[in-house]
C-alpha cells in the first residue's frame, strides 16, 4: 500500500464498501504519508449505517469518499420493466441489477485511476482462493494486498490500530453490501452466507471481481462491453 501511494498518488484509489478489509486498507494507506483517493459504489440501496461510515472516514482520515453512482436512465428503465426488487425473482435478474448498479459504475470510475486496491482475501470463498496480490486488468494495476491475510489477522490489525468498524458487524453481519441483499449470518455459517441468501448454489458474487461462472472478471474500460 505504501508503494502504491508513493508511486501513483492521486491516480491510486481504494475501493471501499466499509467492510473491515477495506477500512484496513484505508488505514494502511493513510500511514504512507501521501495522496490517494477512496471511492465507493453508491447503488442507491445501501444501509443507512454505510452512509454514516462515509462521514466516519472523512472525520478520521481527512479524506472525502467519492461515490460512484449508477446511470439514472439505466436504473429507471430496469425498475420500470422488472420492478424495484427484481433481484428476488431469479439469479439472472439479480445479476442484471448488480450489473447496472455496481459493475458499470465501477468501470466508469476506474477510468480515473492507474491503480486500485480491493480488500479481497483468498480465505473468504472458494472462488477467491486463487486471487493474486497484483494483477494487470484493462491497462491498470489491481492490488489485493490482503489476499493472503486470515480473518484473525484482519481482526488483530483492526483492534491494534483502532480502525473504525462498520456498525452492522455488531449485529451479526460478516459481509456488507446492499440493504435488501445482505443479512446477518448464523454461528457457523461462512462469511458470504449473508449475501443473496435466497439463491441456491453458485458463487455469491456481484460481478465486480468475478464473472457469472466464477472466473476472475477482467474489467473493461468505460464505454466498452463488459
Amino acid at each position: 500500500m505504501s508503494w502504491a501511494v508513493k508511486t501513483y498518488g492521486a491516480a491510486f484509489g481504494i475501493s471501499n464498501s466499509f467492510q473491515k478489509e477495506d477500512m484496513l486498507l484505508v488505514d494502511l494507506a493513510s500511514r504512507a504519508g501521501g495522496a490517494f483517493r477512496i471511492f465507493t459504489l453508491d447503488t442507491g440501496r445501501l444501509h443507512e449505517e454505510t452512509y454514516r461510515m462515509m462521514e466516519t472516514v472523512r472525520e478520521r482520515y481527512g479524506i472525502r469518499v467519492e461515490p460512484a453512482f449508477p446511470d439514472r436512465d439505466e436504473v429507471e428503465r430496469m425498475v420500470a420493466e422488472h420492478g424495484p426488487n427484481l433481484f428476488y425473482g431469479s439469479v439472472e435478474a439479480r445479476k442484471m441489477c448488480c450489473e447496472v448498479r455496481k459493475v458499470r459504475p465501477l468501470e466508469r470510475k476506474l477510468a480515473e485511476f492507474r491503480a486500485w486496491a480491493t480488500g479481497l482475501r483468498r480465505e473468504q470463498t472458494q472462488a477467491r482462493a486463487g486471487i493474486r496480490k497484483v494483477e494487470e486488468v484493462a491497462g491498470r494495476l489491481k492490488l489485493n494486498p490482503l489476499a493472503d491475510w486470515t480473518s484473525a489477522e484482519v481482526e488483530e490489525y483492526t483492534r491494534a490500530h483502532h480502525v473504525p468498524v462498520h456498525p452492522l458487524y455488531a449485529r451479526g453481519f460478516a459481509s456488507i453490501g446492499c440493504a435488501p441483499c445482505t443479512r446477518a449470518i448464523e454461528p457457523g455459517e461462512p462469511e458470504r452466507a449473508g449475501r443473496w441468501w435466497w439463491e441456491q448454489g453458485g458463487p455469491r458474487e456481484c460481478g465486480i471481481h468475478f464473472a457469472p461462472d466464477g472466473s476472475v472478471r477482467r474489467n473493461t474500460p468505460a464505454g466498452t462491453d463488459a
